[in-house]
């Protein structure tokens, strides 16, 4: 009960406030409003002049300046409705000065980061280049003494061996693609080849399963009895072609094959033929295209990929992306 009425007379003793407040400055406003028709009403005539207008100005600053400032009584609401307006205007301000800087912001932390990417290839290109200053005051060094069929038979020998040691880095990454097809890539191809998900969107296929098919969902069907064996080779055969012991015309019929070995078939022949191609092209982009004869999963894939890219004026031609051109450049 007395916290009910403590709140009572304090709504009540803030309104008597409010009230005499407002009536006060509607009374400063007669006064105001007064003195300026009074002026209104003297009809005094402005100073031509510039010294005149200018001692006019003196005047009215010096009247202002030495007269009594108007200041509420002290029980008055004003000045805390002036801070509350100027803490409302100031967090605005800061609002919209936030949300203006925001975009700046974004764009600065995205140019650092470039920035830093540029810095830390920087740093790698200079050590490259230190290394390579070594090794190159290293040969001279060694190479004083020498004489220059020495020189040449000594840089031959690196030569070699440079050789040797990228063929052999060459023939391991082929047995590990090689190996990457047969183990995983192939069926995930057979599947995309046969109807169903691209490659990716199923990984835990068997080859076995390929025989059933796929619906119009791109799922795989359950099968029902035994697989005909002779439709399912002759599907294969439509998609990947016949196998070469079909094409000799000597009579002699390959060994049956299933879709996976089919399509891993195809795709170290395609991956084989766009390495040549690159290899043969000597750094020229429009020979090192490979027309293809019909669209593959194999094809998409490594679009996909971003491994290859089309031709430009043509869809039937791919090319391997040569992703040391630009240091080569």
């Amino acid at each position: 009960m007395d916290d009910r009425s403590r709140n009572s007379s304090e709504a009540q003793a803030h309104a008597t406030n409010i009230d005499h407040t407002l009536k006060e400055l509607q009374r400063k406003v007669r006064e105001y409003e007064a003195q300026l028709n009074e002026l209104r009403s003297a009809e005094l005539e402005a100073p031509s002049t510039a010294a005149g207008q200018a001692q006019l100005l003196k005047a009215a600053f010096d009247e202002v300046t030495n007269s009594e400032p108007f200041l509420p009584f002290p029980g008055s609401v004003l000045p805390a409705l002036l801070a509350l307006r100027k803490t409302h205007q100031t967090i605005q301000e800061s609002k919209a000065f936030l949300a203006s800087q925001t975009e700046s912001t974004e764009r600065e932390q995205r140019q650092l980061k470039q920035d830093e990417a540029a810095l830390k290839d920087h740093q790698l290109l200079n050590e490259a280049l230190k290394q390579r200053i070594e090794s190159l005051r290293t040969e001279v060094e060694s190479g004083t003494n020498t004489q220059p069929e020495e020189e040449a038979r000594k840089r031959i020998e690196e030569l070699r061996r440079k050789k040797q040691g990228y063929n052999k880095e060459t023939s391991k990454l082929m047995k590990a693609l090689n190996r990457f097809i047969d183990d995983h890539l192939a069926v995930m191809l057979a599947a995309e080849a046969l109807g169903g998900p691209v490659v990716g969107d199923l990984m835990d296929i068997d080859a076995q399963d390929l025989a059933a098919g796929f619906n119009a969902q791109g799922k795989l069907k359950k099968p029902k009895g035994e697989i005909n064996k002779d439709k399912s080779q002759r599907r294969i055969d439509e998609i990947w072609g016949p196998s070469d012991g079909d094409e000799g015309g000597s009579g002699k019929k390959a060994k049956p094959r299933d879709a996976a070995s089919a399509a891993g078939t195809e795709m170290r022949q395609l991956t084989e033929e766009l390495l040549n191609r690159l290899v043969e092209a000597k750094g020229s982009s429009s020979d090192a295209y490979v027309k293809l004869p019909h669209e593959t999963a194999a094809a998409r894939f490594l679009i996909r990929s971003k491994v290859a890219q089309f031709h430009p004026r043509d869809a039937t031609k791919i090319r391997l992306v040569d992703f040391g051109r630009e240091l080569d450049d």
